[in-house]
């Protein structure tokens, strides 16, 4: 549903219920007495369901349906990729299918439409990059002197996407960096070589050695000497520039990448990445630093050979 199209209902909603009753529920309530009576009314909704509007649901409604992906052979990619963790600097974690609401809105700027919210001030996860940086910026609060986090979680997302075919849930493998800049972007290109290096060896691994590049962007001025600094450490990283990147240009600051992979038809973006302000947001210091990075293994799965 497009943003002003849910405005609109939501206004027109408003419009049929007592004075008073939006200034009640949006400022009044106490985020307990809130969370109690949405529970009641899901309750007293819920007892309305027959076995018969359960299948129809199911049947019909995007965010349920199962993914047309083999699970085993998702499964082993997953298997590869939390493998090929075990010799690198990252800590797995195992995240809860739920966070705290306003994840990514509060450090984010993404829409909540986009996102399914519960009635319980809990969001499900739609990209496990916010909630790594929460507990990034936690254990750097708590005196860790840098941070670097994994996890494979699917994720499920409001909006509808442009193929009409996609699902509404999928999977993500997720990188996500945090320590404190040392100057002269020594710090950037620390955290770019842990990331890049690991993608590196993991899609070389997975889809042979020449499995595409990494198309990198560079924001807020920032020069080739970032880039340089990168090659030197990583030579062989197929890295090439795409400066007419728009797409997350004011999400990502000081540089972003693509992990594009190489296929018959055309480059297929299989990842994405770049620096962010979320752990300078959330401890706060403007000298951290945060650097994510993901992939999804089920275009992984979809190109690896046999």
């Amino acid at each position: 549903m497009a943003p002003r199209q849910s405005s609109e209902i939501i206004e027109r909603v408003w419009s049929q219920l007592p004075d008073g009753c939006r200034e009640v529920l949006e400022t009044e309530l106490s985020p307990t007495d809130l969370q109690s009576l949405l529970l009641g009314l899901a309750q007293a909704r819920a007892r309305r369901i027959r076995p018969a509007d359960a299948l129809r649901r199911w049947r019909s409604d995007r965010f349920v349906r199962p993914a047309t992906i083999d699970p085993a052979r998702l499964s082993e990619v997953e298997h590869r990729l939390w493998q090929r963790l075990r010799n690198t600097a990252f800590v797995g974690l195992a995240l809860s299918p739920v966070t705290p609401l306003g994840t990514c809105t509060a450090v984010g700027a993404v829409d909540q439409n986009r996102i399914v919210s519960t009635v319980r001030s809990s969001e499900v996860v739609s990209d496990p990059c916010n909630v790594l940086a929460l507990e990034a910026a936690l254990r750097r609060r708590s005196g860790a002197d840098q941070v670097h986090l994994a996890s494979c979680q699917r994720v499920l997302r409001g909006q509808r996407f442009v193929d009409s075919d996609a699902s509404a849930h999928f999977v993500l493998f997720a990188l996500v960096s945090s320590m404190r800049d040392s100057g002269s972007a020594q710090t950037e290109a620390q955290l770019l070589i842990m990331h890049l290096s690991f993608w590196q060896q993991v899609l070389t691994e997975l889809l042979g050695s020449t499995w595409g590049h990494f198309g990198y962007t560079l924001i807020d001025n920032y020069t080739d000497r970032l880039v340089d600094m990168v090659r030197s450490k990583l030579p062989n990283a197929p890295l090439t520039a795409y400066p007419e990147r728009t797409q997350g240009i004011g999400y990502y600051r000081t540089a972003a990448f693509k992990i594009m992979a190489d296929t018959k038809a055309d480059a297929l973006e299989i990842g994405d990445g770049g620096f962010v302000r979320w752990t300078a947001q959330l401890i706060p210091n403007a000298k951290e630093r945060c650097l994510i990075s993901c992939v999804a293994p089920e275009r992984l799965a979809g190109l690896m050979p046999g």
